[in-house]
C-alpha cells in the first residue's frame, strides 16, 4: 500500500500527504492563520475531527467559525461533554447517559445518585463554575476506537449502568468510540461514548458565549416505563456577542410566552385532568372561530369540499393503511367491547378487538373518495376537514398548546391525475403564500424533505414525486434565496416527499407549519381508483396538504408573535367603550349597542373607577381601541379614541369611529 494519500482542497488544487497525516497539519502547512482558525475537517463532505488521521484520497475542506453551522454544532457538542464532566467533578456517583446539540444550546441526561436526587436550577451556577474551569485548562479531546467487550466492562467496572446498556445494544458490526477530555494515550482524564467529531481542545470553546438556563425531568430513552433522570439544559454560541443577543431573544420571548398571555388575557386553560387538552374560555375561543372561518372563505374559495370523518376506526383500517405498524405507539387505543362493570376481574377481556382515536384524517379521506365510481373529469378532487385529531404524545413532551395531544387540523387532501400534480402543488402554494401574509407573517421559507431510509414504495416512485415537487415551486416562483429554497435529504414521510413551510416570527424564530405532500402509496394500499379517458382503472396520486398545522399551535405562534397584539379583525375584544363620569354611562352603552350593529366586537366599561386606571387594565388585556367617554363626548355624539401601542388620543364624531373601526374589524381576505 502506497505510504501517500492524495488530498483535493476545494480550490482544485491537491497536495500529496503520507498518510496518517492529520487535517491540522495540513491546515498548519498552507498557513499560521488558518492553523490557528481551523475548527474541525470536512472529509468527503463527513465532518470530522481536525486531529484525526486522514487513510485514503479525499476532498478535504477546513472549518472555521465562518462555517457557522458546521462550527455552532461543534461548539455545543463539546460544550455538551463539558457539562457531563463537570457535573461528575461536583457529583460523583452520578452516571451520564446522552448529550445532543440543540437547536440553540444542548442538554445532557444524567442519572444522581439517590443521596443527591434530581438536579436543581440554583445548582446551575457552581455546575457553570466547574465548566470554565475544564475550558480553561484547554485539555485535549482525543478520539479512541475501543473493543465492545472492553468498553462494556468498563462502563459496567465504573457503575455507568445507561452507557453499558446503550454499547451492547449498539450494531454488531459499529464502531465504538470514546472521546478522552485530558489524560494521555488511553490513560486518565475524563471519557464518555460518542461518534463526534469535536473540537481539537476544551480550550478552542468561549467560556463567556454558554449558559445553563434550567433543569428538567427526562425518562432513561424517552420511555416513561424507564428510569426517570435528571437533564440540564445549556444554550451556547461561538463568542460572547452571540450569547447576549440570544438572551435578550430569550428574554423578549418570555415575554411573549402563549401561556403567560393567554393567562393574562383570559383565552385558555391546561390541567392534569385532561393532559394535552385545551380548555378554551370564550375570548380565545372567539380568536379561534375567526381564524376558523377565515380558513373556511380561503379554501371555499380555492375549490374544496369540506368533509366530517369519524374520530375512532377499527384497527384493521389502520393496518392497512399503514399507520398500525409505523405509529401505533402515539396512538390511543381503544377496546370495542363492554368494559366489565363488576368489582372483580379485568375491565378488558382478552378477546377485545381494538379501535384507535384518529391521530390523521388520511385514511378516513381515502374511503370517502372509494364512496361511488369516480371518473377522470373528477379530477382534480380537493377535500377538506376541520379534523380533531389524538395523538399519545408523552407528558414531558406537552407544551402549552403548541403541543398538545388533541388538536385541530386544516386538513385537506387533493385527489388527482399524474398530469395535474405540478399544477395543484403550484396552486396551493400561492393559496399558503396568501393566507401567510393575511396573517401577517411577511417571512418563511421553503423546503423540500427528501426519501427517508425507512420508506414505502419503488425508487422510480420517489424520484418522479420528488421532481414533482421541484417543480411545482419553480413555477410557483419560490425555490430561490427569497424563499429560503433548501432540499433536506432523509426528513420525507415514510409514505412520500414534502414541501415544509418554515415561518419566520417577529422577534426571528422559525415554526414548520404548512406542508403539502406527493403520495402514491396510500391510494395503493387503500385501494383507491378512477376511471381514466382509456376507460381502465387508474389509482389517483393523493396530495396531502395542511396550511396552519394546527389551530392550536398555530394560534400559540400567533399570540407570541403579535405578543398578544392582535390585529384588530382577530381581537376577542375590538373596543371598549369606557366613561370617565357616571353622567355618560348611558351614552357609553348606546356606543356598545352602535358598534355591535355593524359587526364589532365591543364592551363597555361604566365601573366607578378612575379613567387612568380603565386604560391602563385595558392596554394591559391587549384590547385595540378604547372608546373614552364623558359629558362633552355624550353632548357632541363623540369619542375620543385611544389605540393600543400609541400616545394621546383622536376626538372624532362616534359615527366616523364606527366606521373606522368597521374597516380595521374586517377580515383582510373580505376588505375592499
Amino acid at each position: 500500500m502506497s505510504q501517500m494519500i492524495r488530498v483535493t482542497l476545494p480550490d482544485g488544487s491537491a497536495r500529496e500527504v503520507v498518510r496518517g497525516t492529520t487535517a491540522a497539519q495540513i491546515a498548519a502547512d498552507i498557513g499560521p492563520g488558518l492553523a490557528k482558525a481551523a475548527l474541525a475537517a470536512k472529509v468527503g463532505g463527513e465532518l470530522r475531527d481536525i486531529m484525526r488521521p486522514l487513510e485514503e484520497d479525499t476532498n478535504l475542506s477546513l472549518v472555521t467559525s465562518r462555517d457557522e453551522a458546521d462550527a455552532l454544532e461543534l461548539f455545543r457538542h463539546d460544550y455538551a461533554h463539558v457539562l457531563a464532566e463537570a457535573v461528575q467533578n461536583l457529583f460523583p456517583g452520578t452516571q451520564i447517559t446522552f448529550g445532543p446539540s440543540t437547536n440553540d444550546g444542548f442538554y445532557y441526561d444524567f442519572a444522581p445518585t439517590a443521596e443527591h436526587g434530581p438536579f436543581r436550577d440554583d445548582e446551575l451556577p457552581l455546575i457553570e463554575e466547574e465548566m470554565r474551569k475544564i475550558i480553561a485548562a484547554d485539555l485535549p479531546l482525543t478520539r479512541e476506537v475501543w473493543d465492545r467487550d472492553k468498553l462494556i466492562a468498563k462502563w459496567q467496572a465504573e457503575g455507568e449502568t445507561f452507557k453499558a446498556e446503550w454499547a451492547a445494544e449498539l450494531p454488531a458490526g459499529e464502531e465504538l468510540t470514546v472521546y478522552r477530555s485530558g489524560g494521555q494515550e488511553g490513560v486518565g482524564g475524563w471519557m464518555d461514548m460518542c461518534r463526534g467529531p469535536h473540537l481539537a481542545s476544551t480550550g478552542k470553546l468561549d467560556p463567556a458565549a454558554f449558559k445553563l438556563t434550567r433543569v428538567s425531568g427526562a425518562y432513561w430513552r424517552g420511555d416513561q416505563k424507564n428510569a426517570q433522570l435528571s437533564r440540564i439544559y445549556g444554550t451556547g454560541w461561538l463568542n460572547k456577542k452571540q450569547l447576549a443577543e440570544h438572551l435578550v431573544r430569550l428574554e423578549e420571548a418570555a415575554k411573549r410566552d402563549h401561556r403567560k398571555i393567554g393567562r393574562e388575557m383570559d383565552l385558555f386553560h391546561l390541567q392534569e385532568e385532561a393532559h394535552g387538552s385545551i380548555f378554551w374560555h370564550p375570548k380565545g375561543y372567539r380568536i379561534y372561530r375567526e381564524l376558523e372561518a377565515y380558513m373556511r372563505r380561503a379554501i371555499d374559495g380555492a375549490g374544496y369540499q369540506e368533509v366530517k370523518t369519524p374520530q375512532v376506526m377499527d384497527a384493521k383500517q389502520w393496518e392497512q393503511s399503514g399507520h398500525w405498524g409505523k405509529y401505533r405507539e402515539n396512538m390511543f387505543v381503544i377496546p370495542d367491547e363492554v368494559p366489565n362493570i363488576e368489582d372483580e376481574g379485568p375491565i378488558v377481556s382478552d378477546g377485545a378487538e381494538w379501535m384507535a382515536l384518529k391521530p390523521m384524517n388520511c385514511p378516513a379521506h381515502v374511503l370517502i373518495f372509494r364512496q361511488g365510481m369516480k371518473s377522470y373529469r373528477d379530477l382534480p378532487l380537493r377535500m377538506a376537514e376541520m379534523g380533531c385529531c389524538h395523538r399519545n404524545e408523552p407528558h414531558g413532551a406537552l407544551h402549552g398548546i403548541m403541543r398538545v395531544r388533541q388538536f385541530t387540523q386544516d386538513d385537506g387532501h387533493i385527489f388527482c391525475r399524474e398530469d395535474q400534480i405540478v399544477e395543484e402543488v403550484r396552486a396551493f402554494c400561492q393559496l399558503l403564500d396568501r393566507v401567510y401574509r393575511e396573517l401577517g407573517f411577511e417571512k418563511y421559507s421553503v423546503k423540500l424533505a427528501l426519501r427517508p431510509e425507512k420508506r414505502f414504495g419503488t425508487e422510480e416512485m420517489w424520484d418522479k414525486a420528488e421532481a414533482e415537487l421541484r417543480e411545482a415551486v419553480a413555477r410557483a416562483g419560490m425555490a430561490n434565496e427569497d424563499y429560503g429554497w433548501e432540499e433536506l435529504p432523509g426528513e420525507g414521510a415514510f409514505y412520500a416527499p414534502k414541501l415544509e413551510f418554515h415561518l419566520t416570527d417577529a422577534i426571528g424564530r422559525t415554526w414548520q407549519c404548512g406542508t403539502i405532500q406527493s403520495d402514491r402509496v396510500m391510494p395503493e394500499r387503500l385501494d383507491a381508483s378512477y376511471i381514466g379517458e382509456d376507460g381502465e382503472r387508474h389509482r389517483p396520486v393523493m396530495l396531502h396538504r395542511a396550511i396552519l398545522g394546527t389551530y392550536e399551535r398555530f394560534i400559540g405562534i400567533l399570540i407570541e408573535h403579535f405578543a398578544g397584539r392582535f390585529p384588530t379583525w382577530l381581537a376577542p375584544v375590538q373596543a371598549v367603550v369606557a366613561t370617565i363620569v357616571s353622567d355618560a354611562d348611558a351614552y357609553a352603552k348606546d356606543a356598545v349597542a352602535q358598534l355591535t350593529a355593524a359587526g364589532i366586537r365591543a364592551e363597555s366599561d361604566v365601573r366607578n373607577e378612575k379613567i387612568n386606571y380603565k386604560v391602563r387594565e385595558h392596554s394591559l388585556a391587549k384590547v385595540p381601541y378604547l372608546l373614552v367617554v364623558g359629558n362633552r363626548e355624550a353632548e357632541e355624539g363623540t369619542v375620543a379614541i385611544r389605540t393600543l401601542g400609541q400616545d394621546g388620543q383622536r376626538i372624532m364624531p362616534l359615527a366616523e369611529a364606527i366606521a373606522m373601526l368597521k374597516g380595521e374589524a374586517t377580515p383582510p381576505d373580505l376588505r375592499d
